[in-house]
């Protein structure tokens, strides 16, 4: 890590911005599709203490390593739990004994772990064409921009006002744009009554330790799937995410840490987690900052309400799904709307790669679901089908010297990240 534009003095001007972004980025991700483990828990019939154990682990398990490596790499290394993973366990638990479960998350952890150590991952990364990894982004977004306006039919007046502010905002004071709606957003909440925290009782959450319990078949039927729906539906698009707005940090440590850290949680309820996507998106474009050197700060900060929620379990977790679902939806969709721009000027810039990348946005923004397996894997595969048979072959570790980088916005500098 270089020590020169990083190292300097922060001013209070350069904490706002990305505090904000990481706060969103942590909003959202509770607000959106942190019911399923809600539902999962459920499924699997564990008591209170058990729900709230799993609440705990992730959320702390998310924040310390998310914290450590923003860091120590001094990029925006946004980790969340698997959300993909987590759907899957709303059906898979009501068929395998927690225990078991249990057992699968650490086989699943371990294999996480070797496979950041050995290397590998992050030379597959490098195969991908930039105009092909932008794409994929574009399409996996699509929806959160498009989800955006869409709230306009559900609830006019809330997602209306976002929109008109964020338009006002962005023309009159670009950089707080994000951090007016937020603001707004909420005070017209509170005015409404829209929010009831009446009945909601401030508690520490409680670990408590699952031994757990292995079997061939929660090997093939939950660690197996686990693993897969993790690396293709989370490891591979977060990574994009990061190459995407010009961030270099090698996979490798990544996979290694956030592994190491579902190993240490799993006992304690954890299924997944791992470097984030969508709400990564968030901290790592311009919204979170101008100078890409600090945009760092969001990770760290997501890290901390990350392990502020973890503490209070249960209690903060219900405080953001409290939340109306328009509000979350208009929210990250704005907040969004930078990268997804940036990401299609990229897809497009290039005449080699422009229609494998088309191809690309339209096949993950299509989101197919085949054989358990998300979208993204299979917007990346036929992208890369596609631009392999456009043009001849895949290039040779394109992403290694080639990184993507947002429209109009100049490479990372050398004393701002490794």
């Amino acid at each position: 890590m270089s020590s020169s534009a990083s190292s300097s003095s922060l001013r209070l001007s350069d904490l706002t911005h990305p505090v904000v972004a990481g706060l969103i980025s942590v909003i959202v991700n509770y607000g959106g599709t942190f019911i399923l483990v809600f539902q999962a828990a459920k499924v699997a019939g564990l008591s209170p203490e058990l729900t709230a154990s799993w609440v705990w682990s992730v959320s702390i398990g998310v924040g310390v390593t998310g914290l450590f490596l923003s860091w120590i790499s001094r990029e925006p290394i946004i980790t969340a739990w698997s959300t993909p993973a987590a759907a899957f366990l709303v059906v898979a638990l009501a068929t395998t004994p927690y225990a078991e479960a249990v057992g699968a998350y650490l086989v699943s952890a371990a294999a996480f772990v070797l496979l950041g150590l050995s290397g590998y991952f992050e030379r597959v990364i490098r195969l991908i064409p930039p105009g092909v990894a932008a794409g994929l982004l574009a399409g996996i977004l699509l929806q959160f921009g498009i989800g955006a306006f869409g709230g306009m039919s559900i609830d006019p007046l809330l997602a209306g006002l976002l929109i008109v502010a964020y338009v006002v905002l962005k023309r009159f004071t670009a950089r707080y744009a994000v951090v007016g709606i937020l603001v707004l957003g909420l005070a017209f909440l509170l005015l409404q009554g829209r929010v009831d925290l009446s009945g909601l009782e401030l508690k520490l959450a409680a670990p408590v330790f699952t031994l757990p319990v292995f079997t061939l078949n929660s090997l093939l039927s939950v660690a197996l799937p686990l693993f897969l729906i993790t690396l293709t539906g989370q490891y591979m698009p977060g990574m994009l995410v990061l190459r995407n707005d010009g961030f270099k940090t090698s996979a490798n440590p990544i996979v290694t840490v956030t592994g190491l850290g579902s190993l240490l949680m799993a006992p304690f309820g954890s299924h997944a987690f791992n470097v984030a996507a969508i709400t990564a998106a968030i901290c790592t474009g311009k919204e979170a900052h101008e100078d890409p050197s600090r945009r760092w700060i969001a990770g760290v900060a997501a890290g901390i309400f990350y392990i502020l929620v973890g503490v209070f379990g249960v209690t903060l977790a219900a405080v953001f799904m409290a939340f109306p679902a328009t509000f979350i939806t208009t929210l990250a969709g704005l907040a969004l709307l930078g990268t997804i721009g940036g990401s299609l000027a990229n897809a497009m810039a290039d005449a080699k790669s422009r229609e494998a990348a088309l191809i690309t946005f339209l096949a993950a923004a299509a989101n197919i679901k085949l054989f358990g397996i998300g979208g993204a894997f299979w917007g990346l595969l036929i992208g890369l089908v596609a631009y392999a048979v456009l043009n001849g072959a895949l290039p040779r570790r394109a992403a290694a010297t080639d990184t993507v980088r947002p429209a109009a916005e100049p490479a990372i500098n050398k004393g701002g990240a490794n």
